[in-house]
């Protein structure tokens, strides 16, 4: 009584093993216990998110969907980001006041999944949303428009390709299932498919294309609201970084793949005359002008000058033919060598100087030229002048600082 018996860490630790390795028992109830550990392991809570960190993303590059990636989102990310924030930014407006409870969802806060259990046992079916319904409908518009867009109105490689219109109804579809599967609820996606190819035939009785998208997304919307809409009863998996960013960068590639689909072989620029040239005939005249060949030429010399020579004295090459301190174009404007001593430079001046004077012509129409001249040939002697006295000053401390040394 009153007195308590201690174990060495170390001979605890023995004892455990020797027991574990001579019992059975003692083995197996281990092994559960590290089954619970690892089961506890799996439920374990997400990485809490900070609401203020959700507002500073949703701050600065919230329009581009940066809060939603942070609260793991993607799909609502992708989707500002297809949108600017919403279609320029209406929804991410809207959603100023509903960040915070995006953190609860996205910590699983035990008030947040009070609510939601609320919510599952008063409504089997999520409730009609109009504003996810309204989404639906316009996202399922706009990726079924840039994919009518993206198809080349012209002959591709002697190629008719206008049936690929059968692939407008896809991506109506996609649109309207990936708003129909953000956040809490969820639905299949072949039931958005079937209800949208049964949609799409009204184009040939509605000739106007946006009318025809918007019958189509709002069929798929309703279907979707219909049969599919169920509540997505457990959290939704989040993945790693390298299979999020897998996904997201596949899904934006595709999506710029269809603009500039539209803008190569349907998008057109105006040339001097006002006339349209489609995009891949400028491209490609571009290609073959005498501008491109120099600058390849060019290029290509580059290289092979730095393959013999290094890219240092490549570079340096590069930054002395720049000019950028303009002693190569104040020579040519005085009209003397690069060799040029300082009395030189300054008799050129004063001999350029005396002759474009403005004073001195008297044709009012030449007198603008002359003026022009003359101020450059100011400019070109001040920066001479200039350069002339620094290396002189170098010079002058290096041999200093050499007779010091000897």
């Amino acid at each position: 009584m009153g007195t308590t018996q201690t174990v060495s860490p170390v001979a605890g630790k023995d004892k455990t093993n020797d027991t574990s390795k001579g019992s059975p028992s003692k083995a197996k109830s281990n092994g559960h216990a590290q089954g619970k550990t690892k089961s506890k392991e799996m439920n374990a809570l997400p990485p809490q998110k900070s609401v203020v960190i959700a507002y500073l993303c949703w701050l600065f590059g919230g329009i581009f969907g940066l809060h939603h990636l942070y609260l793991h989102r993607d799909r609502h990310a992708f989707i500002w980001w297809c949108t600017l924030g919403g279609y320029m930014g209406i929804g991410w407006m809207g959603e100023l006041f509903l960040i915070p409870e995006y953190v609860r969802d996205a910590n699983e806060d035990p008030k947040f999944v009070k609510m939601f259990v609320a919510k599952l046992q008063a409504y089997p079916k999520p409730p009609y949303s109009s504003k996810r319904f309204v989404g639906q409908v316009m996202i399922g518009h706009l990726f079924g428009q840039v994919c009518s867009m993206a198809i080349p109105e012209t002959l591709v490689g002697g190629w008719d390709l206008s049936f690929l219109h059968w692939t407008i109804p896809l991506f109506v579809s996609l649109g309207v299932w990936l708003v129909g599967n953000i956040g809490r609820e969820q639905g299949v996606w072949w039931h958005c498919l079937v209800a949208a190819y049964l949609a799409y035939p009204a184009r040939y009785l509605i000739y106007d294309e946006t009318y025809s998208l918007l019958l189509t997304g709002l069929v798929a919307a309703l279907t979707f609201d219909g049969l599919s809409k169920q509540w997505r009863r457990t959290p939704p998996r989040r993945g790693s970084p390298g299979e999020r960013t897998f996904k997201l960068t596949t899904a934006v590639i595709i999506y710029c793949a269809f603009w500039g689909s539209f803008l190569y072989f349907n998008g057109t620029i105006s040339d001097e005359d006002g006339g349209e040239v489609p995009i891949h005939e400028a491209i490609h005249n571009f290609l073959a002008s005498a501008w491109w060949t120099d600058l390849k030429q060019a290029l290509l010399d580059t290289y092979n000058y730095a393959q013999h020579h290094g890219w240092y004295e490549t570079w340096k090459e590069v930054f002395e033919s720049m000019d950028v301190d303009g002693e190569r174009n104040s020579y040519k404007v005085l009209g003397v060598s690069a060799t040029a001593s300082q009395a030189e430079i300054t008799a050129a001046y004063r001999k350029l100087s005396k002759e474009y004077h403005p004073d001195k012509v008297k044709d009012e129409g030449l007198r603008a030229q002359a003026h022009q001249r003359f101020i450059e040939i100011q400019q070109a002697y001040s920066v001479l002048s200039k350069i002339k006295s620094n290396r002189r000053r170098k010079n002058k401390q290096y041999q200093e600082e050499e007779a010091i040394v000897l």
